[in-house]
Formats: C-alpha cells, sequence, structure tokens
C-alpha cells in the first residue's frame, strides 16, 4: 500500500491540501486578499477550491488551488508554492511560464462562447512562494505589461501577477501580512489572523472526513504515478531517464534520505522505491 507523504497530522498551511481546506473559510481567504492588495472587498463568492480547467481533450489542463471572485467580479487565484521547482530536462524553472499558462486557462474558462472579449473579468494570479525567486528580498513582486519604450505606458488588459516571498525582508506589508509569512516559514502564531488560520487548521484536522478525504488523494497520486511509470516502461519510454532515477534514488538512500522524500524528488511510486532499497540490501 503507497505510503502517505508527509502524514495528515503534520501537514502544515505550505502544504497544497491544507491551504486548499483553510481558504474554504470565506472570512480567512478574503482577509488575506484585502491584506496582500491593501483594497478593501465588499464580499467574495465562497472560494471555489482546486478547479480543474480542461479546454481541450489532448491540451494540459490546470488544477487551480483556489479561485474567488468579489463583488465587482474579479477573479482571484491564489496558489501556495513552497518549492522553486525545475523541469530536469531543460534546467528551467517553471513557475514564470506556470502563470502564463494558468493565466491564459483563467481567460478561457471565463468566457462563453460568442461572448466578446471586453468581458474577460479583472484577475489577480497570486502565487504565495516560500523562496526568493528573484533574489531581490522583497516582500512582494507585482507585475503589470508596461511599455518599453515609454516606461509610464500600462497594457490595460486588467490581469495582475503577484508573487509573494515569505522570506522577504524589503517593501511594505501589512502586520497581517508579515505574521502570514511567519505562519508559513515557522509556523509561529504572532497574530490575531494567524491564530484564526490555526483554530481554522487544528478544526480541519479534527475532522475525519478531511482526514479520509487526504487519504484517498494520497492514494489517487500515488497510483497515478505508478500508472505512468509502468506505462513508461512498457513502451520503452525514456528508459535512459528512468535508469538515472533508479542511480538517483540509490544514492539518496545511500544518504540515508527517507522513502517519502525521495519520492516527492524523483515522482517515483512508493512501491519502486521500495524495490530498489530491497535490492540495495540484497547485495
Amino acid at each position: 500500500m503507497a505510503m502517505l507523504s508527509p502524514k495528515f497530522d503534520d501537514l502544515t498551511i505550505g502544504h497544497d491540501f491544507l491551504f486548499k481546506k483553510v481558504m474554504r473559510n470565506p472570512r480567512i481567504c478574503k482577509h488575506l486578499l484585502e491584506e496582500v492588495l491593501q483594497a478593501p472587498i465588499a464580499e467574495i463568492s465562497y472560494p471555489e477550491i482546486e478547479k480543474t480547467i480542461d479546454v481541450f481533450y489532448d491540451s494540459r489542463g490546470v488544477r487551480l488551488d483556489v479561485i474567488v471572485a468579489d463583488e465587482k467580479h474579479t477573479h482571484y487565484n491564489l496558489e501556495m508554492q513552497v518549492k522553486n521547482t525545475t523541469n530536469p530536462q531543460t534546467g528551467q524553472h517553471v513557475l514564470p511560464k506556470r502563470t502564463r499558462y494558468y493565466q491564459a486557462m483563467l481567460d478561457v474558462d471565463a468566457l462563453q462562447k460568442g461572448q466578446n472579449f471586453d468581458l474577460l473579468p479583472t484577475t489577480y494570479i497570486i502565487f504565495i512562494c516560500a523562496f526568493d525567486f528573484f533574489g531581490e528580498s522583497n516582500y512582494t513582486y507585482t507585475f503589470k505589461k508596461r511599455c518599453l519604450e515609454t516606461p509610464k505606458l500600462e497594457f490595460p488588459d486588467e490581469t495582475t501577477i503577484n508573487l509573494l516571498n515569505t522570506t522577504g525582508t524589503h517593501g511594505s506589508i501589512s502586520p497581517d501580512i508579515k505574521s502570514f509569512f511567519e505562519y508559513v516559514n515557522q509556523h509561529a502564531v504572532t497574530s490575531d489572523f494567524t491564530k484564526q488560520i490555526d483554530k481554522e487548521i487544528f478544526h480541519i484536522k479534527s475532522d475525519q472526513k478531511a482526514r479520509l478525504e487526504y487519504m484517498s488523494l494520497e492514494t489517487y497520486v500515488q497510483d497515478n504515478r505508478y500508472e505512468a511509470y509502468a506505462e513508461g516502461e512498457a513502451k520503452g519510454l525514456a528508459k535512459g531517464e528512468l535508469q538515472e532515477k533508479f542511480a538517483a534514488v540509490k544514492r539518496m538512500l545511500a544518504l540515508g534520505k527517507s522513502l517519502q522524500d525521495i519520492m516527492l524528488i524523483t515522482d517515483l511510486p512508493m512501491n519502486k522505491i521500495q524495490e530498489l532499497q530491497a535490492e540495495m540490501q540484497a547485495v
């Protein structure tokens, strides 16, 4: 049976599953948005959690963490990102083009057939990153399209990308956002806002339905990993890449890395990692 990684009781706000659950509380979600954007929001629609957008059967769908809309029909997409992931094939960080793709999918999903483009809503894509992508130590990095020749000219497509850096030290942020960053980084409860979040997490972890949902999700993820691996092995796809992964697993096992960490790093199914571990122990 696939092992859970991490265990349900060990989840923190930095884990997608728990972040989505916490953002199902409209009061917490609304306050977080208001503090990030430093603007009041009269009310938000109930958060739409983990929405999957599939445009064409042969195109890549996206699973968005949290989508909410306010009374002005502005749409907000909140994402938690704890690792600065790279594509092992290209060595490139995936975050910039991930935000580009998310924006495209949000726009496609927002318009019905025959509707005019000017009906597209104002959108904010907000990534809460537990790392400094640009290395400038800013608390926040805000991006809009501007003219290179005349920088004061802003392209009025009403899209904004906010990268929040929980490790930042420079810039102006509200006390509640600073305390939220401390909560993400160190699980430190230093404000009424983080007390609310911590209390919400306590209730979530006390909910047997949430526990079962997480276990089911982890089993589903493990099964998908195994199926993808088995299909690739059966078809002889990327055999060299698989061998490299197997070698990397054995090196990490020799260094004492946990099976859960190895699974997260390599995306191999747990039973295959255990099989490689058994091979090493048999030598």
